[in-house]
This record gives structure tokens, C-alpha cells and sequence, in this order.
């Protein structure tokens, strides 16, 4: 089961406050609306062309930046023209604007955005390096997600999904693997983004990190128990989805290993292995044998398709010996040139 949240935003308030120290954010100006200017895109946009007159190109839900080139062009004009410029910006679409290498806005900029709630802020990063840490901040703070109910591992450095029903026994496989020596990423509920076009990654919320709930046990904290290299801390790509099912539920069980199945999470196929639960079988030793077998066809080792390939070699050569008995048994005739038995018999004559 999963829970699909809307398209993730944050407020500027929360930009400021947790974003990369390498930024050294300040507030300039237009605090007040911190709160309620948010931003929805981890695309960052320039304002040279608003400030140029064309303001319809300003996209919504962006950090604007601000740098040499944007603040050299306000300097050359006259302060009525500046004043006209930064009053065509259409500042209630503006979610806030960022100005690079410490340099000095001016002030009839802040003096706008004081007037309009707009945050201004400055950063001593120049434009270049201050694009990429604000993107790759918003790419992981707005990427799509949603909740799903199971446990996440990680287990021979590759995160391992396993989901089924309330009560089929995920916790207790996991805890069984953690034994072992694999470790908790996120228990119950794990917190999944997609943070690019292919890759998934999952977390703990932040009250349940470390902790799992164990049916008769209670909740339990793994770094109390085990030690601190019983849990993963922070994110883990998921590589694998493991679904346990009950015994006769599931409608076709793969008995050769041929079918490679999947599942799609938030439009990303994820390779899965379905399992079916029943009393006796070993949950923890299937999981990791799971996993064994997934990372040896990563590599491109499939041992039932080399299984299948050497029972069909097999069949071709048995079928190849038996014709070659079956052409000693009933030879062919051998065929004679028309005409040559008369020869033969007047030869004789």
C-alpha cells in the first residue's frame, strides 16, 4: 500500500533555513513573506530579461537570480528608469529573488521588495556555484514522493524494498537480516522520492529512524540492541522490491526464474521478486538468496537461462545421434545409372 502525496513545495522561510551552509543565505529584505511565497520547481531562472521589459517570461515557483550582469544593467540607468524597471517585474508572481557573489542590490530593489513581502537574498557564491548547490538542494527537497507501507534495507549495499499485507511478516524478516548484518533504513513507513528519471531513493520519517515494531515485542530501537551498524542513516536507492504473499494467493508463482518481474513507483520500474509465505520456509535466507540471485543478473549471470540453454543443447544432440542410428538401421538404396543393367547383360552375352 501507498500513499501519493501532492506535488511537493516549500516556503522561502524553509529554503533559507535548510539549505546548503555553503550558500550562507541572507534576508535582505521582504521578510514578511517568507511564510507565504513558496517555491514549486528546482529550476532556477535569471531576471536580465524581466528587468529587459519582457516580465511574461517569469515562470512562478522559482528562485530569480540576480548577478553582475543584472545588477551592471540597473546601475547605467537613471533612478526613474530603474524604479519603472523593477516596478514592471510583476513582483507578486516573484516566489524570491537571490543575488550572487555578496553583491549589492539596489536600493530601489529593496525598497520594492520591503513594499511587496518579496524575501531578497544574497548569497557570496557566484552565479555558477550558486545555481548548482540551489538546484541540487530543490531537486531533493521537491522531487515527487510518496509513503509506502514495508521495510527498507540496506543489504550488500543495495536497498532492498519488502512490502506484502499487515501481519505477513516483514518486520520479523528484516530484524532476522539485520542479525545478520545487513542494516534498517525505514521501518513500517518508508518515505520513497524520485530524485532522477531512474533512480529511487527511501527513508525513515524522522521520529521512527531507528526504530521497528515487532509483534509481541513492541517497538523496538536497533541501535540500542545491535549498535550503530544495525541502521542506515539518512537515504538509500532502492534497487529491489521484494513482495512476500501467502502461500496460494498468488495467482502464478515463477518456478524456473525466467520472467524477470517489476513494479512501477512513481513512474520508475523497479525489479521485483514475488515470494510466497507459508509455515517453515525461511523468509530471511529466501530474501538474501533474492538479492544474490538479482545482483548476478546485474552482472549478467542468469543461471536458469544458461540451465535452459545446456537442456536444449542436449535435446539437439540426442536428436542429431538418433537420426544418424536411425540412417544405419535402413540405409539407402543405392541408385543406378538408367540403361546400365542392359549393358551389363549384353556384356555378358
Amino acid at each position: 500500500m501507498s500513499i501519493a502525496n501532492e506535488q511537493p513545495s516549500i516556503s522561502v522561510s524553509e529554503f533559507v533555513a535548510r539549505a546548503p551552509a555553503s550558500l550562507k543565505l541572507r534576508v535582505l529584505a521582504g521578510a514578511s513573506g517568507g511564510d507565504t511565497r513558496r517555491l514549486s520547481s528546482p529550476r532556477i531562472q535569471k531576471l536580465g530579461l524581466a528587468l529587459a521589459g519582457f516580465p511574461n517570461y517569469i515562470h512562478e515557483g522559482r528562485v530569480q537570480i540576480v548577478g553582475q550582469s543584472e545588477i551592471w544593467f540597473l546601475g547605467q540607468l537613471d533612478a526613474a528608469r530603474r524604479r519603472e524597471a523593477i516596478a514592471n517585474l510583476a513582483l507578486g508572481r516573484i516566489s524570491c529573488v537571490l543575488v550572487t557573489k555578496e553583491l549589492d542590490p539596489p536600493a530601489e530593489l529593496v525598497a520594492a521588495a520591503d513594499e511587496a513581502g518579496l524575501p531578497l537574498l544574497q548569497t557570496s557564491l557566484v552565479s555558477s556555484l550558486a545555481i548548482t548547490a540551489v538546484t541540487e538542494y530543490l531537486e531533493g527537497a521537491l522531487a515527487p514522493r510518496e509513503t509506502r507501507h514495508g521495510v527498507l534495507l540496506d543489504a550488500y549495499g543495495l536497498g532492498v524494498l519488502i512490502e506484502g499485507e499487515s501481519g505477513i511478516g516483514k518486520s520479523e524478516c528484516a530484524l532476522d537480516l539485520i542479525v545478520r548484518g545487513h542494516r534498517l533504513v525505514a521501518d513500517d513507513a518508508v518515505e520513497v522520492r524520485r530524485v532522477g528519471p531512474q533512480q529511487l531513493t527511501g527513508c525513515a520519517p524522522e521520529l521512527l529512524r531507528e526504530h521497528m515494531e515487532i509483534r509481541g515485542l513492541g517497538i523496538i530501537n536497533l541501535r540500542d540492541l545491535y549498535g550503530v551498524s544495525a541502521v542506515w542513516r539518512g537515504a538509500k536507492v532502492i534497487g529491489l522490491s521484494v513482495r512476500l504473499e501467502r502461500w496460494g494467493a498468488s495467482e502464478e508463482v515463477d518456478r524456473l526464474g525466467l520472467d524477470e518481474q517489476s513494479i512501477e513507483i512513481l513512474g520508475v520500474k523497479v525489479p521485483q521478486v514475488v515470494l510466497p509465505v507459508s509455515p517453515g520456509r525461511n523468509l530471511a535466507t529466501l530474501v538474501e538468496t533474492a538479492l544474490r540471485v538479482h545482483l548476478m543478473r546485474v552482472r549478467g549471470y542468469n543461471s536458469a537461462q544458461l540451465l535452459v540453454a545446456r537442456h536444449a543443447e542436449l535435446l539437439q544432440g540426442r536428436a542429431a545421434r538418433v537420426a544418424e542410428e536411425g540412417a544405419e538401421e535402413y540405409p539407402v538404396a543405392n541408385t543406378v545409372r538408367p540403361g546400365a543393367e542392359d549393358e551389363s547383360k549384353k556384356a555378358r552375352g
